[in-house]
Order: structure tokens, then sequence, then C-alpha cells
């Protein structure tokens, strides 16, 4: 009585195989479509830099909220950044005459030269920092990206 189960099980464990490798084909045959079809739309390499993409799906930064950040917090090492994301990780690092070691993640989620376009998480390595030291941070890069701007356009 066992052989036939066991012939039964196996069966199915092979027809359940085969099925699910057909649906990975039709799913990895759909992407590539989709990725030729984005191919195809750009005609040669220098197509890239035609502003031809749709602004809802790119993403885009303050130059001086970038710039002033990374003069602001000079003193942590940088150990990611992405402007097309607008995310900056610093590692630890002591401020100059300060005994404390920080770390810090900025994000810059808008090209506007506003407080809302950013965003400044500071940790220690006991823990999140209070809110009143990261706004003073907050306010040190915007006041820092104002100059930047102010020194740029001749204001």
């Amino acid at each position: 009585m066992r052989a036939p189960t066991t012939i039964r099980l196996a069966g199915t464990a092979c027809l359940l195989a085969v099925l699910s490798a057909c649906a990975d084909r039709e799913a990895n045959l759909a992407q590539r479509e989709l990725l030729d079809r984005n191919v195809e739309e750009r005609e040669s390499v220098f197509d890239l830099f035609l502003n031809v993409d749709d602004p809802n799906q790119t993403v885009e930064v303050n130059k001086y909220i970038w710039r002033a950040s990374q003069e602001v917090l000079d003193f942590l090492p940088l150990e990611t950044a992405d402007p097309f994301t607008g995310v900056m990780s610093y590692g630890y690092g002591r401020p100059p005459g300060g005994g404390q070691a920080y770390r810090a993640t900025v994000y810059v989620q808008d090209p506007a030269l506003e407080a809302r376009s950013l965003n400044v998480a500071l940790a220690t390595q006991s823990g999140p920092v209070n809110a009143a030291t990261a706004q003073a941070v907050e306010n040190a890069i915007l006041t820092r990206a104002r100059q930047l701007r102010q020194a740029e356009e001749g204001l």
C-alpha cells in the first residue's frame, strides 16, 4: 500500500515543480519585454541626457542643501551618498572640541531650499540624540545652504 502513495506524492511534486518553472519563465518573459520596450524608447546613449523622464518618477535634491550637509558634517566620515535618492549616511565621528561621538543620516527630499526639504537623524552610541540637537544641526545646514546660494547668485 505504501508504494502507490509514494509514487503519487513523487508525481505530484514533479508536476508542481514543472508548473512553477513555467510560471517563472512567463514572469521572466514579461520582465524582458518591459525592458526591451524601455530600450526601444531610447535610440542612442545620448538620449539619456535628454530630460524626458517622468518627473513623478525621478527624484531631485537641492544642491545647496546637499553641499551644506557635507560641509557642516565634515567631521563625520561619509559612508554612502546617493544624490538620486537624496540620502547621505555618515559613520561615527567626534565634532571639533567635543567628546561625544555622533553618526548621522541626512535625507534631502525636495529640490526647494526649505526646511521641509531636509531631515537629519543623529545618534550616539547609546541611542538617538534629543530633538533639539537634531534641529540645531538642521538649522546649521539650512543656514549654510542659504549662504552658498547667496554666494553663487552674487546677492
